[in-house]
């Protein structure tokens, strides 16, 4: 019979692992459903493919350190084994890196070497074939011969025989392969380090990438994982230097390995990276079939495609490969600081450009999660670092847990000027994230900080993606590309932290800074969903709000200032007029604003100007808004506020005026 897996149910039942029961205490029903051809299909109402995997209680699927170092402790003639396998050629290796150096081989051009490399790697298992992949993007540190060998192990691995993966096709599908599929090609046509994917079609028609996963893929990389956690958690203790949790960001890559081995978690994966992100312009991610997926074998939509880094290619076919990271960039933000739940794996294997200029996802077994407060974290840090507010960026380190409450900021804000002190006098957007990421890395051996477990998968995504963008154009700058974004968020998110961080950036010293709100709005119009109604609404709603007291009381001096300045100027014309044209020599001519209240209203033009060029702006569909806004009781009372201070103001002029003479 063929085992056919259902697609995750929009109203999970969440079941109780210790006794395989669901939350409503019904065991979970399982149907035998005769088909037209003769065979029987095992169908599972109402439950996810995971929790189906879970109620069959298979522990391999999970990682458990603590299970693992108990099944190692008493191998340890396993275990020695290993380390002198990967120690013996890795030695090896650098020793003829060294012996070419001193014969005067200019070793970065040695083909010989940069191939061996990637056998080295190749050969020590899934694990080092991950590093390799994550070199494999880095042109700023791979030098090109061996950026190019180490590209191959993206997808172009020794594939396992095929007898093994059709072996698995039959345990996992419950058929042999040509019961299952129409056609499946004669060898794979990528192999990557966890599996090899074959192109295949199904009996309905539709063409489809089946991924096999690898024979003895797990024991292979827990040995790995439990020396390398053995590894770090002895220098965590005898490094005094090394402050940051190494077992647990080696835990959080474990879990996630784990997770990618799984290819039905992968599957529930790709549907909610779809639900999530498939709404976004020109990104496109492939359709998960679930009648033909289990553990090890995962059939999905084949998409056909270029590897973003095959820039002729893409060319070729009139695509414009910069426009699609630029994509990719919009979806990674949404990903890290909107949703939260990102592609830590975003190689260029795993990124294709479709024939119809669409930017293609694939492989989601590597996913992560960043929780709220970290994602509103990220964004006030980049706000700081664009505006170089250090002292707000030291408080988000604490924030985000790099630092503790106790830590004194008061040498570290300098240490952060120093940093970007390459970007004096230019934006520290035009600097890129691994120069950043280097120098912060220094900072951290001289300062009390500590890298927490969450912060590697997203340094490692986005370290991975722009070495693809520098590929393509190497003056591509991420945070240059994220700063409109990020604007947006921070004019039309209504969540406190983010409504905090907008009063910080606006104000300094109880002063409005007008020239931020102009750059915010500059910014702002150039991320691609950003809406003038919506900012206008909801800016309306935060300044009638108790939240926007502070903001809105600050708005209304500068408002009245700005009215003052531009009466002030309109009475200057007006009596300098009349002196000089109209010859009354006896009218006083009054001084016109000042240096300072002229900035203030030349900002102001510019903001209206960047407004009536932002989308969305209309006169037409504008007017019923401002007639509706009129009649806002919270608007009338802002009004009130500006008029009756402006009122003021003019009085107090005038009495002076009149006391004077």
């Amino acid at each position: 019979m063929i085992v056919k897996t259902l697609p995750p149910s929009s109203r999970p039942i969440q079941e109780d692992s210790r006794n395989g029961t669901n939350r409503r205490g019904e065991l979970d029903v399982i149907d035998i459903v005769p088909e037209e051809n003769g065979t029987q299909s095992l169908v599972v109402p109402q439950i996810s493919p995971a929790q189906k995997l879970r109620t069959t209680a298979q522990p391999e699927t999970l990682y458990d350190p603590v299970s693992i170092a108990a099944h190692y402790q008493n191998r340890k003639v396993q275990v020695v084994r290993r380390i002198f396998a990967v120690l013996g050629p890795t030695l090896s290796f650098a020793f003829g890196l060294w012996s070419d150096s001193k014969r005067g081989i200019v070793v970065k051009n040695d083909r010989r070497r940069a191939t061996q490399l990637r056998v080295l790697l190749t050969q020590l298992g899934p694990a080092y074939i991950k590093i390799g992949q994550a070199l494999s993007t880095r042109p700023d540190l791979v030098p090109p011969v061996y950026l190019e060998e180490l590209t191959k192990l993206q997808d172009q691995l020794p594939p396992f025989p095929n007898e093994i993966a059709y072996q698995f096709i039959k345990e996992e599908l419950g058929a042999p392969p040509e019961e299952v599929y129409a056609e499946l090609s004669a060898q794979p046509i990528a192999a990557a380090s966890l599996g090899q994917v074959y192109k295949g079609k199904l009996k309905t028609g539709e063409e489809v990438a089946v991924k096999i996963q690898r024979p003895d893929l797990r024991e292979g990389i827990t040995i790995d994982l439990y020396i390398l956690r053995n590894l770090a958690a002895w220098v965590q203790k005898k490094v005094k230097r090394v402050r940051s949790d190494l077992v647990g960001i080696l835990d959080e890559l474990g879990d996630r390995i784990f997770e990618e081995m799984d290819y039905i978690h992968e599957g529930e994966n790709a549907e909610r990276f779809f639900n999530l992100y498939g709404h976004i312009k020109d990104i496109y991610v492939p359709k998960i079939y679930w009648e033909y997926t289990n553990r090890r074998v995962l059939t999905m939509e084949w998409i056909n495609g270029i590897k973003l880094t095959q820039t002729e290619e893409i060319s070729a076919q009139g695509i414009n490969a910069r426009y699609l990271i630029e994509v990719g960039v919009q979806c990674s933000l949404r990903q890290l600081l909107e949703h939260g739940f990102f592609h830590a794996d975003p190689h260029p294997g795993n990124l294709l450009a479709t024939p119809d200029g669409k930017l293609a996802y694939l492989d989601f077994g590597m996913m992560s999660e960043i929780q709220p407060p970290q994602r509103y974290g990220l964004i006030e840090a980049i706000v700081h670092v664009v505006n170089r507010d250090f002292e707000g960026l030291a408080k988000d380190y604490v924030k985000l847990d790099f630092l503790s409450p106790e830590t004194d900021l008061t040498p570290i804000i300098p240490a952060f000027a120093r940093v970007f002190a390459d970007a004096e006098g230019a934006s520290v957007a035009d600097l890129n994230i691994k120069s950043i990421t280097d120098e912060l890395s220094a900072l951290m051996y001289e300062y009390p900080f500590r890298v927490p477990p969450y912060y590697a998968l997203i340094i490692r995504s986005l370290v991975t993606l722009e070495g693809i963008a520098i590929f393509i154009d190497p003056n591509f700058k991420v945070l240059s590309e994220a700063y409109p974004y990020v604007s947006k968020r921070l004019l039309t998110d209504p969540a406190p932290q983010l409504r905090a961080s907008l009063q910080d950036l606006l104000f300094k010293d109880g002063r409005f800074r007008w020239n931020r709100l102009e750059n915010l709005l500059r910014n702002a119009r150039n991320s691609q969903d950003y809406d003038f109604n919506l900012v206008l609404n909801q800016g309306i709603e935060f300044l009638s709000s108790e939240r926007g007291a502070f903001i809105r009381d600050k708005l209304v001096d500068e408002s009245v200032n700005g009215l003052d300045a531009l009466g002030k100027n309109v009475l200057h014309n007006f009596t300098s007029l009349l002196r000089e044209r109209v010859g009354l020599t006896t009218v006083n001519e009054t001084p016109s604003a000042t240096v300072e209240q002229q900035q203030t209203l030349e900002h102001i033009k510019r903001i209206l100007g960047i407004l009536r060029e932002t989308k969305g702006f209309d006169p037409v569909q504008l007017a019923p808004k401002i007639a509706q806004l009129l009649v806002n009781s919270d608007v009338q009372r802002l009004g009130q506020q500006i008029a009756n201070r402006f009122t003021q103001k003019a009085v107090a002029r005038l009495i002076r005026q009149l006391l004077a003479s």
